[in-house]
């Protein structure tokens, strides 16, 4: 007997995504169900070659549900997540909700899976796991295996963020800005504050009283969470002109030498990784084509010849997959592999 999950907020983005990651991955699931809020109940979704018919989250009964991915929003999962876990259910959630609960795991399985294991050991837990924002996803993959060899001390960071992560309202803008500027004047943004169409934002989320984004906060909280509290982190996240895809340039200062035909090595090495870097037209990976992959991709991988122990790295990866939907899907996959879920009869 298989398990059962419930993916929330199934009519969205990432819960497509989610559904299509259960089904390629051959999830050992025996029942998916799809919940959407009570405007959706009846909306058809696709799971592999099934169609599942959503069912409205005030109405669903989660009992005898082993995994629900929650994609819906932090208030919704404010709300619903502590009620779903205490029924037993593992919420997996993907909103920012509880990334910051010390009581809740932040969890990358390529990066901090042993912490599933601590947290199922404890009496009281909340049943609620929280993804990692998309950016510090991909960012951590990468640098986990450096800093396990090399000790980083410092990371510096620029995001280009595709406008998938303001969600589907985010990409209409862009595509109908494009247009309008072609045909005729580019309409008034409305989910951005400025022209999104052949323009770049240094703005992701709202400002903070220190003059960083909220965005960049969270880059640099999650970094300390999962990785590392003595790592020192700066960001800049801009919002670029791109359907699906975030691209990071990023510098690193490490404890010891950390020499590029070594780091590269180790990097190929290492869980979750594509390194793709030919000192070459062409010998690197852009958004556009790592669309629809489960890897992050490290390109660009040189010396810093300004400080000691520095190293410079292009890290791209699809924000939809490994930055929402694939994380959600490989911590139940974790969960299960350890031993730490039994199914439900």
């Amino acid at each position: 007997m298989g398990y059962t999950i419930a993916v929330v907020g199934a009519t969205g983005n990432v819960g497509h995504e989610m559904l299509n990651i259960l089904a390629e991955r051959e999830f050992p699931a025996d029942k998916v169900y799809a919940v959407a809020s009570r405007r959706s109940i009846g909306r058809e979704v696709s799971y592999g070659d099934s169609i599942l018919k959503c069912q409205d989250l005030e109405q669903f009964d989660f009992t005898g549900v082993d995994f629900c991915l929650m994609s819906a929003g932090g208030d919704i999962s404010k709300k619903w997540s502590p009620k779903i876990g205490a029924m037993g259910c593992i919420v997996i959630d993907n909103s920012s909700a509880w990334r910051y609960d010390e009581e809740v795991p932040l969890v990358i399985p390529e990066v901090n899976a042993d912490v599933l294991t601590e947290y199922m050991a404890r009496d009281k837990r909340k049943n609620i796991i929280a993804n990692p924002n998309c950016s510090t996803m991909q960012l951590l993959v990468a640098l986990k295996p450096l800093h396990d060899k090399y000790g980083i001390k410092r990371v510096v960071v620029s995001t280009y963020q595709s406008t998938s992560g303001g969600g589907k309202a985010a990409m209409d803008e862009l595509w109908t800005q494009t247009k309008g500027i072609f045909v005729t004047d580019a309409p008034t943004p409305e989910v951005f504050t400025k022209q999104i169409a052949f323009n770049v934002i240094p703005h992701i989320d709202v400002f903070l009283d220190d003059g960083y984004t909220k965005e960049e906060w969270k880059m640099k909280a999650e970094t300390k969470k999962i990785l590392d509290p003595k790592i020192k982190l700066t960001a800049t996240c801009v919002r670029v002109p791109v359907f699906v895809g975030h691209a990071e340039a990023v510098n690193i200062e490490c404890e010891r030498e950390i020499p590029a035909d070594e780091a590269r090595e180790l990097l190929r090495e290492s869980p979750g990784l594509m390194v793709i870097d030919k000192r070459e037209d062409g010998g690197y990976i852009t958004p556009v084509e790592c669309v629809g992959d489960y890897a992050t991709f490290v390109s660009r991988i040189r010396e810093d010849s300004t400080i000691d122990n520095g190293l410079d790295l292009w890290i791209v990866s699809d924000n939809l997959r490994k930055g929402a939907a694939l994380n959600t899907v490989q911590i139940a996959e974790s969960m299960i592999n350890r031993g730490l879920i039994k199914k439900s009869d």
